[in-house]
């Protein structure tokens, strides 16, 4: 499994003084030791400032890229449409946007040899994603069994410090009893929902 994240984190704090370029920095870290407490193959951030990820041809090339260079077959993203969580929260446009690059990243993108011809005279060659699982969705057609591999996930969440280490607790708590509501829709411990979308 390879992560690919988009932003660089240099907006991630509320303090003023908080340098940007440091920030970012601290971000990469924490995403990078998070990966390694995951045990993924490969993770790689991009150096798009937050809040300005737009959906460019540019960024779906460097998404296409990664989807043929690891050869997914299975992408995992963010619902794009789901904009709205209860009455309190809305989600960020990071977010959103990321969600949408994945998908026309994935089609017609990294499937077709007319998107990106360059990659194939380099050598890449064009890639079929079987499947696209959207993660906090409003619309889950899914729900996962990560009964064995929740503590991970909190582990692998409690490194990024620089956003979670004040309510760390608070996260774990709120991210398991979701779990929980999610697991016992399918009889097991710990469950994620997801809207999967079956493309093969």
């Amino acid at each position: 499994m390879h992560l690919l994240v988009l932003t660089n984190g240099d907006r991630g704090s509320s303090d003023p003084y908080r340098d940007r370029a440091e920030l970012a920095a601290t971000r990469r870290a924490e995403t990078l030791a998070a990966a390694k407490v995951l045990g993924l193959a490969g993770a790689h951030v991009l150096d798009i400032h937050d809040g300005e990820l737009q959906n460019t041809t540019e960024v779906r090339e460097i998404v296409v890229r990664r989807i043929r260079i690891v050869r997914a077959e299975t992408v995992i993203t963010c619902d794009p449409t789901a904009w709205f969580f209860g009455e309190r929260y809305y989600n960020h446009s990071d977010h959103r946007k990321a969600g949408e690059i994945a998908l026309d990243a994935v089609f017609p993108g990294a499937g077709n040899p007319h998107y990106f011809p360059e990659h194939l005279a380099e050598g890449l060659d064009v890639r079929e994603v079987h499947d696209v699982w959207l993660g906090w969705t409003n619309e889950p057609n899914h729900v996962e069994d990560v009964s064995e591999h929740f503590a991970t996930a909190m582990a692998a969440l409690a490194e990024h410090r620089s956003q979670v280490e004040d309510g760390i607790r608070y996260f774990q708590e709120e991210l398991e009893r979701e779990a929980r509501e999610a697991g016992a829709e399918i009889g097991v411990a710990l469950a994620e929902r997801f809207r999967v979308l079956d493309l093969s």
